[in-house]
């Protein structure tokens, strides 16, 4: 009963945060080394970051009703997933800033270090405070470990094919990888390797629909993200 509590909280925290990432998302997607968005597609002066994106009764950006109820699944996931653990608040605060990358991404091939580092380092932070709580199921020292490997190994692919994997990437699979690290190696491994996959089969199904090519460019953060959620979701069930 608990733990479906837990999950319910989450969700509704999920589903109000979902509902203001529109219009932030709207504003930070676009091309690298222009500016934030400032206006609507009409031109008339945008106010605020968060909220719905709507100009005269038209919507834009992304759609709310579905980023609130991405957002709240995936909270509400993996806050159940978790259990009664003081972790469980960290991937509930934090999953809505995933989403909004992925959002972004999506858009414009683009992770912003304006969400990139300040999740890192909110994960650092957060599930630093987690691990000195009672009940706490995971390793902070593992955390920060997972964090530096999983973003060595992106910087490397990075390196490699820099046209392939840009450096947002990198800077994205650092606060990843704290995450994934809590609950240890294996699951890190998880998550990782789960990101590739599903960014494989996309980009494989497309090519087999005959709406991309080998060279076409994909965006990776939402693949990245995908794969983390699932590996926290293993961790904490096994956790």
């Amino acid at each position: 009963m608990v733990i479906v509590l837990i999950s319910l909280v989450a969700a509704a925290y999920g589903a109000a945060a979902g509902l203001l990432l529109p219009k932030v998302a709207y504003r930070l997607a676009v091309e690298p080394g222009e500016p934030w968005r400032f206006d609507c597609p009409r031109g008339h002066p945008l106010t605020g970051w968060l909220g719905t994106a709507r100009c005269q009764g038209a919507a834009y950006g992304p759609d709310p009703v579905r980023t609130a109820v991405l957002t709240a699944v995936v909270c509400g996931a993996l806050a159940g997933a978790a259990g009664n653990v003081p972790e469980a608040a960290v991937w509930a605060l934090l999953a809505p800033f995933a989403v909004l990358l992925a959002l972004v991404d999506r858009a414009v091939h683009r992770l912003p270090d304006v969400v990139t580092l300040p999740l890192a380092a909110g994960a650092v932070a957060l599930l630093g405070c987690a691990a000195l709580a009672p009940g706490a199921a995971g390793s902070w020292r593992d955390g920060l470990l997972g964090g530096a490997a999983l973003a060595a190994g992106y910087f490397v692919l990075f390196l490699i094919n820099p046209d392939g994997m840009g450096f947002g990437d990198v800077k994205l699979a650092l606060a990843l990888g704290v995450a994934l690290g809590w609950y240890g190696w294996g699951v890190l491994l998880v998550g990782a390797f789960l990101g590739f996959l599903y960014g494989g089969l996309y980009g494989l199904s497309l090519v087999l629909r005959g709406r991309a090519g080998r060279r076409t460019a994909l965006p990776f953060g939402p693949f990245m993200a995908a794969g983390a959620f699932t590996g926290l979701l293993l961790g904490g069930l096994a956790a």
